[in-house]
Parts: C-alpha cells; sequence; structure tokens
C-alpha cells in the first residue's frame, strides 16, 4: 500500500495532534451549515455512520463498526473546542481528545496531525442540532498532497432514524460514492467512569 493512502486513513481514527493550520479546502466543497451556531452543535453526539474513499479505513471499520461517543465542549474565550472521543472495543474502553480550531467560516474548523505531517479541514454539512448532523472531513498530507474524504452522521440519541439514514446516504451519492461505501455503527455500551484506557488522552507535544 502506497504510503499516502495509509497516512490518509490512519487520520480519521481519532488523532490526538492539533494546532492553528492554513486552510487546505477547495472552493468547491465549501458547504457549511447555513447561519452554524456553534454554542448549539456542542455537547454529547454519537457517530452511528460513515463513510470514506480511504479502502483501508472502510476495510477497518467494516470489521469493528463500534458507535463513537463524542463529547464537544467550547469555552467562550477560547478559539477552538475539544472534541473527546470513547468507544468499548473488544470489552475495553478506548478514548482520545482532539482541539478543533475554529476558523473565519462558521462551521468549518482545523486540526492538524502532526505525526503525518497531515492537515484535517472538517466542516458541519448539515444540522438541526437537536437530533442529527453530517460532517464531511478533507485530509490533506502536505508531502504528497494525497487527499482523502470521509463523511460522518452524528446523531444525540444512539441510532437514527430511517429516513435521516436514507438523506445520508443520498448526500453520499450526490457526492460521487457509492451507497454501499456506508457503514452503519453498532452500539456497544459506553464507557463508564473508573474503566481501563486503553489509548492515551492527553495530547502529546508537537513533534514538527
Amino acid at each position: 500500500m502506497q504510503r499516502g493512502v495509509y497516512v490518509m486513513c490512519v487520520l480519521f481514527s481519532w488523532s490526538p495532534w492539533s494546532l492553528q493550520v492554513d486552510s487546505v479546502l477547495p472552493e468547491n466543497l465549501n458547504f457549511t451549515q447555513e447561519n452554524f451556531v456553534l454554542s448549539q452543535f456542542m455537547g454529547k453526539w454519537y457517530e452511528v455512520a460513515v463513510a470514506s474513499t480511504c479502502p483501508h479505513y472502510t476495510q477497518r471499520k467494516r470489521g469493528n463498526p463500534v458507535t463513537v461517543a463524542l463529547e464537544l465542549t467550547h469555552k467562550t474565550s477560547e478559539s477552538n473546542f475539544t472534541m473527546a472521543a470513547s468507544s468499548v472495543r473488544n470489552g475495553s474502553c478506548q478514548e482520545t481528545s482532539t482541539v478543533h480550531s475554529l476558523t473565519d467560516t462558521p462551521g468549518r474548523f482545523f486540526h492538524h496531525v502532526a505525526r503525518f505531517g497531515a492537515d484535517v479541514d472538517s466542516i458541519v454539512v448539515r444540522t438541526n442540532y437537536n437530533d442529527h448532523a453530517v460532517m464531511f472531513l478533507l485530509s490533506t498530507e502536505k508531502l504528497s498532497e494525497e487527499k482523502t474524504i470521509i463523511f460522518k452522521l452524528y446523531s444525540r440519541s444512539v441510532d437514527v432514524s430511517p429516513a435521516v439514514l436514507e438523506d445520508f446516504k443520498t448526500l453520499i451519492r450526490l457526492h460521487g460514492m457509492n451507497e454501499g461505501a456506508v457503514i452503519v455503527n453498532q452500539y456497544e455500551g459506553e464507557c463508564a467512569a473508573g474503566e481501563e484506557v486503553t489509548e492515551p488522552t492527553t495530547q502529546p507535544q508537537d513533534e514538527t
């Protein structure tokens, strides 16, 4: 497998490295939620479905399609927010924390994966805040400029209605991806206080 493809696949495993980065999003993909309100988007979400152009990511996700619990926290005095992600995999609790930098475009965020030298551009494509949301992620490796995209469907509960899931599949098709690329996650429970954590929850120092 080519290094660029491998790196792009690794990036979407809740990478905890982050810092301010420049824009990498092509203009024709600038489709953020209209009148986005950050404060309403914060709080608890569940990642209930995904679709990606990365074969490695797709294969890995299909092998263990676990629902990810997300907690988004923003302090009004800061220009970023924290996304804490957790899931129960093989009986163990896995947790990570990623800081997303805000931009001048509401609903559009950045984080940088220093370990792989890649920028990740995240966009809230659509949301009604109290039920579901669709996220678009574009990852660009700086050295090779290899790009990978992923769509994620968030829900305030552990599942979504058939209508919302069908809308997500329609969106995927509109952006040139086959409906079969959609992976619906399975809820396996949540991490409880005091459970063993099998991944680091703190952010390492920037390696660049």
